[in-house]
């Protein structure tokens, strides 16, 4: 497979460097592997850190900014960062307002991201703890106990971080941040594996005319394999299961997102299939994001993201954010 990298162990690093040159907005710790808004700490705001393996970009690097998240921790790719970024992330963004950790439900995730809870905390960080935990395709996986962090964390990131934006305390940022966490569900489809630097091939067999339903983002398998579906197939598909599983009684935010190597083409016509299955049942999507936002690397397919969407939700959605990967109203 042909990639646009120099050496695979250098692979985090370079696109690091190559975030800073291009965002000086942000401040990029490269050897340290930290991302953190240039501004930060924030007086009397709380802060947002998140992070995860590489490969998911733009989540989490790309979505440090104003109105969204004060740091990210970017691993190895498809590897959970370490404690000590966490830790070094909470000390440059913490102004005394208390930090928030959002954590996608992935085992290397939690343990780390708990640890570095305890050491902040043994610093005089106050830390809270919000688990993403969406994806209805399957319980319990190679990676996790239970269901897998995906394409929620985004809303989370972005209505938690608005709270916090707008001057709101940690307890009341850890609740919006909960709240979106259990009002929205995803499922995803993959048309082909993706292929890691360090592997040079693709993660997994995955045969010409065939599909993965529910796939997680880092390639684990889904609920089954079929033939290759049309795009209406797939949205019928993947809509019920979510709407199966949220039972959503009113509006809802929808996320269609690519997964790295499908064409922005395929993921319109694909969104629109998604509103024809949701008109269909009766649910009005209120706001739709289309593209590349919590991706695998160069897999070809897509997930569904849908959020219930109240008035509080649908005001901290449309509030200013300004980040390399979102951005509007700012």
């Amino acid at each position: 497979m042909k990639q646009l990298i120099n050496v695979p162990e250098t692979v985090v690093a370079d696109a690091l460097r190559g975030m800073a040159a291009a965002h000086p907005e942000l401040t990029v710790d490269v050897e340290n592997r930290v991302v953190v808004r240039g501004d930060a700490p924030v007086q009397d705001k709380v802060a947002l850190i998140s992070g995860g393996g590489s490969g998911h970009e733009p989540l989490h690097g790309g979505f440090v900014g104003y109105g969204m998240l004060d740091a990210a921790c970017p691993g190895e790719v498809f590897t959970s960062p370490v404690p000590d970024q966490m830790v070094r992330a909470a000390a440059a963004v913490d102004s005394g307002a208390g930090v928030l950790f959002i954590v996608k439900n992935y085992t290397g995730d939690v343990l780390n991201f708990d640890m570095a809870a305890d050491m902040a905390e043994d610093e005089g960080v106050a830390v809270a703890k919000v688990l993403v935990e969406d994806d209805v395709a399957v319980t319990d996986s190679t990676f996790t106990a239970g269901r897998r962090g995906t394409g929620a964390t985004l809303f989370v990131e972005k209505m938690a971080g608005a709270a916090a934006q707008e001057g709101a305390p940690l307890e009341r940022v850890e609740a919006v941040a909960r709240k979106v966490a259990g009002s929205a569900r995803s499922f995803g489809v993959a048309l082909s594996a993706c292929t890691t630097p360090a592997k040079g091939s693709p993660t997994f067999d995955l045969p010409p005319g065939e599909l993965e339903l529910g796939i997680g983002i880092h390639g684990e398998p889904g609920r089954e394999r079929r033939a290759m579906m049309t795009s209406g197939e797939i949205a019928d598909f993947a809509v019920d299961a979510v709407l199966d599983d949220l039972a959503p009684d009113g509006p809802v935010l929808a996320l269609v997102n690519g997964m790295g190597g499908t064409p922005l083409l395929e993921l319109y016509g694909f969104a629109a299939e998604v509103h024809r299955v949701l008109a269909e049942r009766g649910v009005a999507a209120t706001r739709t994001l289309v593209g590349n936002y919590v991706t695998s690397l160069d897999m070809a397919g897509a997930s569904v993201t849908l959020c219930r969407a109240d008035e509080e939700l649908l005001r901290l959605w449309d509030a200013p954010v300004r980040t390399p990967g979102l951005r509007w109203g700012a």
